[in-house]
């Protein structure tokens, strides 16, 4: 899809129906992974099929990884710890979930590999997750800035030492992937990861533990302190990927601000995904939000009104919030968002400033982001800033009542590709 490309949302008078969502990209490229270095085959069900998934499985077959897809389902014969190819190029876009688990699991792989991405790629620190695994005698260098990709990653030293301290105050990933790689590369009795200070985003981590017991790794935390033991994943046969938590905060808002009710299916009260608290904002704002095991439902009230919340532990899923405070009456503020500055892009700055087109009062700080709705909506053209999680967001505020373009709509194919056929089957 063209760059310039620009998609006019009509305005949307009411919607209600039922969405299956797509699967997560964060348990797909962990499950991926992990089946790679699993003992055994693992079938994968429900993965999601977008650009950042499409980054894992190259960087995987370049590695030498021998993994099949089939209609729903994805073959991964594992390599039992230790990739088959000690030698490698890989490039992984804008995808913060390849790039950093791998740089770990490949840190102590015996090879030599470069990892690289994107421009944006180029600015997403990396440095926290450098320092540790250098720390335990890994050979990470930068090939670009100090702190960022690319990076090139020579045979490691011998493991030293069985306490290892990351900061986990810019991104969970750093955490997540350290602790993907640590059963493999542990020393014989044990690797401690030690998060000294915040951890933000900790239901990512929570997630990958999880995910990490699939494949039969049981970490124990002690606090701020993780206890992995040396050994290897197994797989489980087969993997069924839940549907994406971040993605259905779009269709659970739009039911809110237009009408509903609207249904997704896939996350549910069982859902092993931080990003369904999302739901909450929701009824903090006045909505009305009915639960199932594998299904969620979103209608509005009789108004919506002004929210104060804490997204320190849902920061996808909080861009949604910030579309919902502009149909709400005063002004709602989004606290602890800090990572925003280093996603896709600075999506504290990029919805500041697109929120600011549709006639809202936004206010800005280092990690929080206040709104209060326009007096006056506006037509806006939505610049996308190429984040596929803006784009999906301002599509939303075509409930409004006013005709929304989005800029590059074709960004949404980095975690949902369909995402505009999927919300117009909900419009009229």
């Amino acid at each position: 899809m063209s760059k310039d490309r620009l998609k006019i949302l009509e305005p949307i008078r009411r919607a209600s129906g039922t969405v299956a969502l797509p699967g997560s990209k964060s348990i797909s490229n962990r499950a991926l992974l992990l089946a790679a270095q699993s003992r055994g085959t693992t079938t994968l069900r429900g993965l999601l099929d977008a650009d950042d998934t499409r980054m894992m499985l190259g960087a995987l077959r370049a590695l030498g990884v021998h993994v099949e897809k089939k209609d729903d389902e994805t073959t991964v014969h594992g390599s039992c710890g230790r990739f088959p190819n000690a030698e490698a190029k890989l490039f992984l876009g804008n995808a913060g979930t390849a790039m950093r688990p791998l740089a770990a699991a490949l840190a102590f792989a015996g090879g030599t590999y470069e990892l690289d991405g994107v421009a944006r790629m180029r600015e997403r620190p990396i440095g926290d997750l450098v320092d540790a695994l250098n720390a335990l005698g890994a050979r990470v260098r930068y090939l670009g800035a100090a702190g960022f990709p690319p990076l090139a990653i020579d045979p490691a030293a011998p493991i030293g030492g069985d306490l290892v301290d990351i900061n986990g105050d810019v991104s969970s990933q750093f955490v997540s992937a350290l602790l993907m790689a640590a059963p493999l590369m542990a020393p014989t009795d044990g690797l401690r990861i030690r998060v000294p200070g915040a951890l933000i985003s900790q239901p990512y981590v929570t997630l990958t533990l999880r995910l990490m017991s699939r494949f039969g790794v049981e970490v124990v935390r002690e606090g701020q302190v993780f206890r992995v033991s040396r050994g290897g994943y197994t797989s489980p046969g087969t993997f069924v990927v839940e549907g994406d938590a971040s993605g259905a905060s779009y269709f659970l808002a739009l039911g809110v601000i237009a009408g509903g009710p609207v249904r997704v299916t896939g996350v549910g009260e069982k859902s092993v995904q931080g990003d369904i608290e999302f739901a909450r904002v929701l009824e903090a704002a006045g909505g009305h939000v009915t639960w199932g095991d594998d299904w969620i439902e979103a209608r509005g009230g009789e108004s919506l009104h002004a929210f104060n919340v804490d997204c320190t532990n849902i920061p996808d899923a909080a861009m949604t919030g910030a579309i919902v405070a502009c149909f709400a009456s005063g002004r709602s503020v989004l606290r602890g968002i800090g990572s925003w500055r280093v996603k896709e892009t600075d999506r504290i700055a990029a919805m500041a400033t697109e929120l600011r087109k549709l006639g809202a009062v936004v206010e800005e700080g280092s990690d929080f982001l206040a709104v209060e709705g326009p007096v006056a909506w506006r037509d806006a053209e939505i610049d996308t800033y190429d984040d596929h999680r803006i784009a999906m967001c301002f599509s939303l505020a075509a409930a409004s009542g006013r005709r929304i373009g989005i800029r590059d709509p074709g960004c949404v194919a980095k975690t949902f590709p369909d995402y505009f056929d999927r919300l117009a089957t909900l419009t009229s």
